[in-house]
């Protein structure tokens, strides 16, 4: 069984401070735990390099602007925090969450007054799928929610509420032996698995990958979509219908948790992870352990 996560070794930066793992509490009336009114972030590190750590503190920033409060924190701070957290417990291959919240200052729908805390936890944590199932491919299961119309939620925020929906659909699909599922937006097209974006392989030889207008846009997939494009892949953004995965012969999810995985099925649809895929989780599993020669990667992974 796995090691509950308030009694961990270690420490967590809290509010600009580091304290012991298992001291880093909360008040039951804060009010993000109501009213979800929260932001944070997931984030890799490999080898003790942060993988691209400054796009998401800027998301981080940016996400709670949108929430309506401002963390009392600079970019700058937050990213030496992380740096100093994973030195500090020790981590090589890891996990790093940070996330800020609305405190119990006040309880009701409106909190302009509560204040806002942040916090930055870190863990080992070298894969999120077993490597037997990353390579043959994660078996899904269509999502009994939906991502919502844009207007009804601030849809490129990484807000702790927008998950609720994603948690259920996970819970539902895990229950009939499925690793994820796979969200259909409000109008029916193919829109996210409940924590990555998804790519597919058509018969026209594109990569095709929906249009993030109703869920986040994630950072991976955008890394992993320059170096589709090194390889000489186009890349093709649009709204997918669910019957299109007929014509896909390779499909995979990106994110920072997943990285690069493969798919074997999707409901009543069936893959086999071919060499576009492969080439591409080896292209990212190079890039995230070569931070110091980055462009060089991205430049020659085309010859």
């Amino acid at each position: 069984m796995e090691e509950p996560f308030d009694n961990r070794p270690g420490a967590i930066w809290y509010d600009g401070e580091m304290v012991p793992w298992q001291d880093a509490k909360l008040h039951v009336l804060n009010h993000a735990l109501h009213y979800a009114s929260a932001v944070f972030e997931g984030i890799r590190c490999y080898g003790g390099n942060i993988f691209e750590l400054r796009q998401h503190t800027e998301r981080l920033l940016e996400g709670a602007k949108t929430m309506d409060f401002e963390i009392p924190f600079s970019a700058d701070e937050i990213d030496a925090a992380c740096n100093e957290l994973l030195q500090k417990n020790g981590i090589e291959d890891g996990y790093i969450r940070p996330i800020a919240w609305r405190g119990p200052g006040m309880m009701g729908v409106s909190a302009q007054n509560s204040g806002v805390h942040m916090a930055i936890a870190a863990w080992e944590w070298p894969a999120y799928f077993s490597p037997e199932a990353r390579m043959q491919g994660i078996r899904m299961k269509w999502g009994k929610w939906r991502r919502p119309d844009p207007a009804t939620i601030p849809c490129k925020t990484k807000a702790a509420g927008l998950y609720m929906i994603c948690t259920l659909s996970k819970h539902d699909a895990e229950k009939d032996g499925y690793s994820d599922a796979l969200m259909l937006d409000y109008r029916g097209y193919i829109a996210e698995a409940t924590g990555a974006n998804i790519f597919l392989l058509m018969s026209d030889g594109k990569l095709h990958t929906p249009t993030p207008d109703c869920f986040l846009d994630g950072i991976t997939k955008r890394t992993v979509m320059k170096l589709a494009e090194a390889r000489g892949l186009e890349i093709v953004e649009r709204h997918i219908k669910p019957e299109e995965l007929a014509d896909a012969s390779e499909v995979f999810l990106t994110g920072t948790a997943v990285e690069v995985t493969p798919v074997s099925e999707i409901g009543e649809y069936k893959f086999t992870p071919g060499e576009t895929t492969k080439l591409l989780m080896q292209d990212y599993d190079a890039l995230v352990m070569r931070q110091d020669d980055r462009t060089a990667l991205v430049s020659t992974s085309a010859a």
